[in-house]
């Protein structure tokens, strides 16, 4: 009996043993604290491993944050990398199919603060779902959005590197281009109704990268519907539009209407593929770059006029 009662208390002491050191080894929690972009507070007890994105923009950024394998589900139009157009979709971003979304059993959802609907995102919370909203409203909040998807994924590594290339390639280009005059630029984001970008959007902070000047800096709203008139009366020595896909939108021709405009006259009419200007991802520095060079013909052109041939 004595000797039955040591082995038990020996093994029960070896296994405590075993536990407090094989729980010193480990960190003390695996749970993830996330404050997002809307200011809410995200607790992850680990990282996520079924994630839906609620926005291209955000499936792109997973992917580059090291997070694409743990990707479930997406939103139309989420076409980039090539890997993103083979998974499952849950409607558009302003229509989400909560149905569909539920049924991926997502332990996380990833969604837009000013794209998607707030009362599809409370049905989600409301459903137990945690949402973390993203938000990049300038070039450093895309190095940032990586980072913290990386965190929620458990892609750390991987995160922090694409973060790094980024802000690397974002200072050459601030370098490069620092100091050089101001060109003032209107971005026309579509023609009916005719829409612009107020100085909060990120497409703004590219255009002050490249030393640009945004003519409709002032206004209140992200993405202001203004008039023909209002352009006529701000004066753009440049105007830089995307249109829907990589095609040169037949609108953005039709400022030659207007040969008092500074940018008509001296055919500084430009196009930049939506997807390299309107997504807040790592890719939006290819359409800088294209920018930068557009607003430096435009310079060129300022001072010998009609020498430079169009960059298109």
């Amino acid at each position: 009996m004595a000797h039955a009662l040591s082995t038990t208390v020996t093994r029960g002491f070896t296994s405590t043993l075993a536990a407090l050191l094989f729980g010193a080894a480990l960190p003390a929690s695996a749970q993830i604290e996330l404050t997002d972009d809307a200011g809410q507070r995200i607790v992850l007890e680990q990282p996520a491993r079924r994630i839906v994105s609620l926005a291209p923009h955000v499936t792109e950024n997973l992917f580059a944050a090291g997070a694409g394998d743990r990707v479930v589900g997406v939103v139309a139009y989420s076409d980039y990398p090539e890997a993103a157009r083979a998974l499952p979709q849950v409607g558009g971003y302003t229509q989400i199919d909560l149905e569909a979304v539920v049924a991926l059993r997502p332990d996380l959802v990833v969604g837009w603060r000013s794209g998607n609907r707030e009362a599809h995102l409370d049905r989600l919370r409301a459903l137990g779902i945690p949402v973390y909203l993203n938000e990049p409203r300038n070039l450093d909040d895309v190095a940032r959005s990586l980072e913290q998807f990386g965190r929620l994924a458990g892609s750390e590594a991987a995160a922090r590197a694409a973060a790094t290339t980024f802000r690397n390639r974002h200072a050459a280009l601030a370098a490069r281009y620092a100091g050089r005059p101001r060109v003032r630029t209107f971005y026309q984001i579509w023609d009916r109704p005719l829409m612009t970008i107020n100085d909060e959007h990120l497409i703004a902070d590219v255009i002050r990268l490249c030393g640009g000047s945004n003519v409709f800096a002032g206004l209140s709203q992200l993405t202001p519907t203004i008039g023909v008139e209002a352009v006529l009366a701000a004066g753009p020595e440049a105007i830089v539009a995307s249109g829907m896909g990589e095609a040169r939108p037949e609108w953005l021709d039709q400022w030659a209407r207007w040969p008092q405009l500074e940018a008509t006259r001296r055919d500084n009419l430009f196009f930049i593929p939506p997807d390299l200007i309107q997504r807040h991802t790592p890719r939006i520095l290819d359409g800088a770059e294209r920018l930068c060079e557009q607003l430096e013909t435009a310079r060129a052109r300022s001072t010998a006029p009609g020498s430079a041939a169009p960059a298109r």
